[in-house]
């Protein structure tokens, strides 16, 4: 797990034969089978560097889904190490699997920000607020505005000093990863036989008194009488 604080960029060095090599200095604190956040997207480190960088295996999968696939050796990527248990929650949960690529609509200037509007696939928008946590290639933002066609980050210097972002013009693609909290209210709500098992006590037996009656109606169990 993730939090979208990035501390660290690194340069890609290469990417082929389903490997990506990632060179950072200064060295991360990363071993062989560690868990790593590349733009968003949680790799495992297959070889470490001393000098300072690893190699990761990325699948086919991930190349098509991600922004991955279409990087050039000689760019900026933003690199996070896991959380630890003992760490500071800064930015918001973050699990390293993509939802979807976006488009950069436009990037302007306002004031010491820089407003970025983005166009993410249809289907994600429905867990996009205002107000909200949104992860863009790794990076933990609050959503500052959303419409039917999109919604806008607002990035402060802080952010354009240490992460890629500051680099975002109009046509570049970037990856999305939406609050995993909304996914999950979103089956719960939606999917009739999750709420049926919430209503089961721990012995497996549905209510029996007048509570069960109202299963129904309320979310599409059928009491045990």
């Amino acid at each position: 797990m993730f939090t979208g604080v990035i501390r660290s960029t690194g340069m890609l060095a290469s990417l082929g034969d389903g490997r990506l090599v990632i060179e950072t200095q200064p060295p991360l604190d990363l071993v062989e089978g560690d868990s790593v956040a590349v733009n968003g997207v949680c790799l495992t480190a297959t070889e470490v560097s001393d000098r300072g960088g690893f190699d990761a295996d990325v699948m086919p999968e991930t190349l098509r889904q991600t922004t991955l696939g279409g990087l050039r050796e000689g760019v900026w990527v933003n690199i996070e190490l896991p959380l630890r248990a003992s760490d500071r929650l800064d930015g918001h949960i973050v699990q390293g699997h993509v939802d979807g690529v976006a488009e950069v609509q436009s990037a302007t200037e306002e004031g010491n920000a820089r407003v970025v509007r983005l166009s993410p696939p249809p289907e994600l928008l429905r867990y996009v607020v205002p107000k909200g946590s949104i992860a863009v290639d790794g990076v933990s933002l609050t959503v500052a505005a959303v419409d039917e066609e999109g919604f806008s980050i607002s990035l402060i210097p802080e952010t354009l000093q240490r992460t890629n972002l500051g680099a975002l013009a109009p046509g570049a693609s970037v990856n999305v990863e939406v609050d995993v909290v909304a996914k999950y209210v979103e089956k719960l709500v939606n999917d009739p036989g999750e709420r049926c098992s919430a209503e089961t006590d721990r012995s497996g037996a549905r209510p029996t008194d007048a509570r069960a009656a109202l299963l129904p109606q309320r979310s599409g169990c059928a009491p045990t009488l």
